[in-house]
């Protein structure tokens, strides 16, 4: 027999999947808003809670939102209805749906963002770029592996942009795109602080999101007084994280079905990337 459970109940296992103690220090993640005491039926899955998400969260009658990126990661002096922030609260409050985070916990977590990447760009023999001070020795951020079989620069950055989510942005490479690669470092979101961590696993090419001008034009000038390596791919954030919600969404149903308790568990399609188009030479 089946039960319905509680906010408490969804609670406890999502922190078996992506425990709190992953999370780095700066990071805000947990419950947001919702009763520990009521009853989830529905669960919706979304990168970023921004308006769009949310209304179409609560239009499905949602319970419980779980999304990747905190709402209130800045912070917040005022939830009044007048502001973004607040009128998500009040839309979430109003609709009797729960918001929970799983950020820096979600990508350090073995399953978790980078994992489901480096799976999905099919790298073998996979460690964390930065392994978690009190976990295990596969959780940490970031992924280093191999590809079964070496390919060029150019061919890899094809295939990555043809597994990520359509969005504006597409994908930058620094690089010669002719160059074998082999061994790849990958970051969901933004890593430019593991460039360093790249480098010295000795990766070919390093993928991430969100690289500003001076930390990666420092790495590939520090690069170049060696191997040249590794070469930079800059993706979008939400792309590379949107991967791990089909796989996050799947595990939490299996436990929570493990457990005897139904549960409907969606995840959102809509696109939240920030950006909606791009001119590039020639266009």
């Amino acid at each position: 027999m089946t039960e319905t459970p509680s906010l408490q109940a969804v609670l406890d296992i999502v922190e078996e999947l992506w425990p709190r103690s992953l999370a780095e220090d700066w990071d805000a993640v947990g419950l947001v808003a919702g009763r520990r005491d009521s009853a989830v039926k529905k669960i919706h899955f979304a990168v970023d809670p921004v308006a769009a998400v949310v209304d179409e969260a609560c239009e499905a009658g949602a319970d419980l939102l779980i999304t990747h990126h905190p709402l209130l990661l800045r912070g917040a002096t005022s939830v009044e209805a007048g502001t973004f922030k607040g009128a998500v609260i009040h839309r979430l409050i109003e609709s009797g749906c729960a918001l929970l985070t799983t950020h820096t916990n979600g990508d350090s977590a073995v399953g978790g963002v980078n994992d489901v990447l480096a799976e999905i760009l099919g790298l073998q023999d996979t460690a964390p770029l930065k392994p978690a001070q009190d976990g295990l020795p596969e959780e940490g951020l970031g992924r280093i592996g191999t590809l079964p079989q070496g390919t060029t620069l150019g061919e890899f950055a094809a295939r990555v942009f043809g597994i990520l989510p359509a969005v504006a942005g597409g994908v930058r490479v620094a690089g010669d795109k002719d160059a074998f690669i082999q061994r790849v470092a990958l970051c969901g979101g933004a890593g430019d602080s593991l460039l360093g961590a790249a480098r010295e696993a000795e990766a070919d090419v390093y993928i991430t999101a969100d690289l500003r001008h001076h930390p990666a034009s420092e790495a590939r000038e520090a690069a170049a007084l060696g191997s040249g390596r590794p070469y930079l791919m800059d993706v979008s954030h939400f792309a590379s994280e949107w991967m791990w919600l089909p796989a996050a969404a799947q595990a939490l149903d299996r436990l929570l079905a493990d457990r005897g308790y139904e549960v409907e568990v969606a995840v959102s399609g809509l696109n939240s990337d920030p950006w909606d188009f791009v001119i590039t030479p020639g266009h």
